[in-house]
């Protein structure tokens, strides 16, 4: 059995949120404007990370005067094509690393970056370390699907995994079903080019043959196809294949979105009826949007690290910073080293 109460953060009896002001391709005045507005809804206590001048200048020019929002200095920028590794030694004193930094010193409850993926994925896992019995990180998001939500994970953090991290990721996966989305015995299927346990490489069938005999609810195999028709609560796969799947489904959703708008807009009869259809074409647009669930936790570290996609907008930030708020409320880190503990499956 693991101890839980190895180098755990610890509770934060007044929890302030970390964010990363520089990261993002519209930082930092999305992020401002998030924050701003996460911290007047969801009344959260938040820390700006970044370049003081550029942040203040634009606190004030939204008209943010309020004490629930404070700046610290972070003189330089890991920008989105930067190596991951290089440059967290290189920038030290980097909007991200001063950010996973302030966690690790017990200054903030949790950490939120649209920044650079792999170097904030990379100093987070630095900074912050692994919780006891988990080998790797991985990225995990939420998606939609005709039976409600499903968790995709890895998306990107780790793309060269071994099985075992796979069936961490299930581990993983099942406690943050269970805790942060509420779901009764989730079940999981390995991503994979067909639903027979056969199909695969090597790799895929080790991979299978753990989850199998592991204590999760497991369903078998499951294709590209099923990414979401909600045959099962958790997909799990490696962050190569998650990532490049990613990046498909965002692509498709906005070019069904264009496509429609192109075939509707061409005759009178489709203006007439679009305007029938607009009300649920909003629902879909609202449905398919990334920016409604805020960004992806980064399960495995010892701390709360959530990931945002570069083309974060305010909606997102906010939603990103609710998000970060939840998981440290629920104590999620805690509820995983509990997962590995009991099923002895994360040695």
């Amino acid at each position: 059995m693991l101890n839980l109460s190895l180098n755990l953060k610890p509770i934060y009896n007044i929890m302030k949120i970390i964010v990363d002001a520089m990261g993002g391709d519209y930082a930092p005045d999305f992020v401002v404007q998030g924050t701003i507005a996460a911290v007047k809804e969801y009344n959260a206590e938040v820390i700006l990370v970044g370049q003081e001048d550029k942040i203040k200048a634009l606190l004030k020019k939204y008209r943010y005067s309020g004490e629930n929002i404070t700046i610290h200095h972070a003189p330089d920028v890991i920008e989105m094509g930067e190596s991951a590794a290089t440059s967290v030694r290189r920038k030290r004193n980097s909007s991200i690393v001063v950010g996973a930094n302030l966690v690790k010193e017990g200054k903030g409850s949790a950490f939120f970056s649209a920044g650079n993926t792999g170097a904030a994925v990379c100093a987070a896992t630095l900074g912050l370390g692994l919780l006891p019995g988990v080998e790797r990180p991985g990225i995990a998001i939420i998606t939609p699907t005709l039976k409600g939500n499903s968790l995709i994970i890895d998306v990107g953090a780790n793309i060269d995994p071994k099985p075992n991290q796979l069936l961490q990721y299930g581990i993983m996966g099942d406690a943050y079903s269970r805790y942060i989305l509420n779901k009764e015995n989730p079940s999981v299927g390995l991503l994979n080019i067909g639903e027979e346990e056969a199909k695969g490489t090597e790799f895929m069938k080790e991979t299978h043959e753990l989850l199998q005999k592991s204590s999760l609810n497991f369903v078998g195999n499951v294709e590209g196809k099923d990414l979401f028709s909600g045959k099962c609560d958790i997909i799990i796969c490696d962050g190569f294949v998650g990532n490049v799947a990613l990046k498909v489904s965002e692509s498709a959703a906005e070019a069904i979105q264009k496509f429609l708008k192109r075939h509707l807009v061409g005759t009178i009869l489709g203006k007439i009826g679009l305007l029938f259809l607009m009300p649920g074409l909003k629902r879909f647009k609202k449905e398919m949007d990334y920016s409604e669930y805020g960004g992806a936790p980064l399960l495995g570290v010892n701390g709360v690290v959530i990931i945002g996609h570069g083309r974060s907008n305010v909606k997102a930030i906010k939603n990103a910073i609710r998000v970060a708020k939840e998981e440290v409320e629920r104590g999620f880190n805690e509820k995983i080293l509990e997962a590995i503990s009991k099923t002895g499956e994360g040695k």
